[in-house]
């Protein structure tokens, strides 16, 4: 998956449904990373300022361990993954309980160099 030219960076544990996180990553896949920060920083979703700072990670990931050029850059993948669901209870009428599901989601972001 990752070959010589990409770099990860990957946020584990937040505490969003793979659902919701997953519309903040299709808003980046593909684009260059300047266009990618400018969008995660104006979105009203909670979570994009996580994924933005996971793309921060990326950036610096690729250009401290693999020497790339911060220009060149662009999303090659943003994809979400499942975590742990965390299960809870609500009290409702008459002695019975209602499920509550707290889930949890990982993002991984790949960064590569587009050819010149």
């Amino acid at each position: 998956m990752a070959s010589r030219n990409t770099a990860t960076a990957i946020l584990r544990n937040v505490r969003v449904s793979p659902r919701k996180l997953n519309l903040v990553a299709q808003l980046i896949r593909g684009k260059d990373i300047s266009r990618a920060a400018d969008v995660l920083t104006n979105s009203p979703k909670r979570v994009s300022q996580d994924a933005y700072k996971t793309l921060m990670s990326a950036v610096a990931n690729a250009e401290n361990n693999h020497g790339m050029d911060i220009d060149r850059l662009i999303v090659q993948e943003a994809y979400v993954g499942q975590s742990f669901v965390m299960k809870r209870f609500h009290a409702r009428a008459k002695g019975r309980g209602a499920g509550i599901k707290k889930p949890f989601s990982h993002l991984t972001i790949i960064v590569r160099e587009k050819e010149v």
